[in-house]
């Protein structure tokens, strides 16, 4: 039977029972609130709305917000489980490249201290080259470099001694010149080498601060998903919590759909004792015709051929009538049907069950009429239909044929009453276990349901 989203008028059907019938008005803004929410449900669900409609007659309304709620939660969680991978891709991308530039720095600082240390060493030298060269030029502008060097001939206990005291001395000058270009030299390359490094340490320092930028950035990026995602996780959490305290009703639910289906089989079992009377009460009829016309042949003394025996009372096991032979319950034009007969599949529980109707739409106080010519077999309130009038079309082509109209929020016809195709018989509502005006129409060959789509 169709319904729309609305948790407050489910929970107040909810907490009827199957045998007591009460009215509940739909407001206009109540009605628009049901249709935004049973068009959430649709989108984060993945139901049609007259799934959803058909959901919640039977189900707790908790249950149902609780389930499209942590469906459309669960929906978002992939993109940002994707977006925080993304991210952590991209910080561990980083974070390489930064390690890589840490390595080329610390290469670099070595290459720098092992430069320093040289750079030390031939500065000592050329600070110890350039003393002596000093000195040997003091002493020769003094005139002790030539003094020293008669001193040595003069000195030397012979000829040999004096040339070699000579060739040393020109050796050492020979030598201090060359450190000093050598010192020179290795002064030219130090200079060239801090400036590569002065160059490359620049360069890393750049890189660094990039990477480090980037970093930060991947860093902000990953809290900012990572908190994202705590947050649904922690309403997948909250909402898991309220479907197990809801799913504790599994039994309620279980028990209800049990009622439901007891009140359809008490329904046809009333249906089929009043068809059996009534095919009773015919054949009696039959029977008193007959005895009627043989006193009738008795009293003239006329010679009468003795009537066919009475047919026996035929089981009610269902017959079959051809389509057209009921018109549409709707004066909607042209009339629209929300949901059909058939059996559903629970979407939460899983369970299967019979829509043992048409649902037409009617919205609150729409007028209802019957669908075909008939008795008033009753126009009273009957548990989960509502408040229901039943028509007796009689047994066309052989078959007991009825209709119920179900949910209406008023009678226009009693018991007993006879009408015509077309006349109005009520007016939708939203009575029994019903959320939403609408008309949930049922019809029944020899007392049981069938899909009323093949008789229209």
């Amino acid at each position: 039977m169709r319904t729309a989203v609305h948790v407050k008028l489910l929970a107040a059907a909810a907490a009827l029972t199957l045998g007591v019938a009460v009215a509940v008005p739909v407001q206009a803004t109540e009605y628009d609130d049901q249709r935004a929410r049973a068009e959430e449900g649709q989108r984060s669900v993945g139901l049609s709305l007259e799934e959803i409609d058909e959901l919640l007659e039977d189900t707790d309304a908790a249950l149902v917000a609780a389930y499209a709620e942590r469906e459309a939660i669960a929906a978002q969680l992939p993109s940002v489980e994707a977006e925080l991978a993304s991210a952590e891709d991209t910080l561990a991308r980083l974070q390489l490249e930064l390690a890589l530039l840490e390595q080329r720095l610390l290469s670099a600082e070595a290459s720098a201290d092992a430069i320093a240390g040289q750079i030390r060493d031939d500065t000592e030298r050329a600070v110890a080259v350039q003393s002596s060269i000093g000195e040997i030029a003091r002493k020769a502008y003094q005139g002790d470099l030539a003094g020293a060097s008669l001193s040595v001939l003069f000195d030397a206990r012979n000829w040999e001694e004096a040339v070699a005291a000579s060739t040393l001395t020109d050796s050492a000058l020979r030598v201090h010149t060359q450190a000093l270009r050598e010192l020179e030299q290795a002064r030219g390359t130090a200079r060239n080498q801090e400036a590569r490094l002065a160059a490359v340490e620049a360069e890393i320092a750049d890189l660094t601060a990039e990477t480090g930028a980037k970093v930060a950035d991947a860093d902000a990026a990953r809290v900012a998903v990572q908190a994202r995602q705590d947050e649904l996780l922690g309403l997948l959490a909250e909402q898991d919590v309220k479907t197990a305290a809801i799913e504790a009703q599994r039994g309620d639910q279980l028990a209800a759909k049990a009622r439901y289906e007891a009140q359809q089989a008490a329904l046809a079992d009333e249906l089929k004792e009043i068809i059996e009377a009534e095919r009773l009460q015919e054949r009696r009829r039959e029977v008193e015709r007959e005895e009627e016309r043989r006193r009738e042949a008795e009293r003239t003394g006329s010679q009468s051929t003795p009537g066919a025996p009475p047919p026996p009372v035929p089981s009610v096991t269902g017959g079959s009538i051809g389509p057209g032979i009921l018109g549409s319950p709707s004066p909607m034009n042209p009339p629209v049907i929300t949901s059909p007969y058939g059996y559903r599949i629970h979407p939460i529980y899983g369970y299967r069950k019979l829509h043992a109707g048409t649902d037409f739409r009617a919205y609150c106080g729409t007028p209802i009429v019957a669908a075909a010519s008939g008795t008033v077999q009753w126009a009273k309130p009957v548990g989960g239909f509502g408040n229901q009038v039943m028509l007796n079309h009689g047994s066309p082509r052989g078959t007991s044929l009825m209709t119920s109209y179900n949910h209406l929020s008023s009678f226009a016809v009693r018991t007993s009453e006879q009408v015509k195709q077309g006349q109005v018989i009520g007016y939708s509502g939203t009575t029994g276990t019903s959320t939403a005006c609408h008309l949930h129409f049922e019809a029944y060959l020899d007392g049981d349901p069938v899909d009323p789509e093949t008789l229209l």
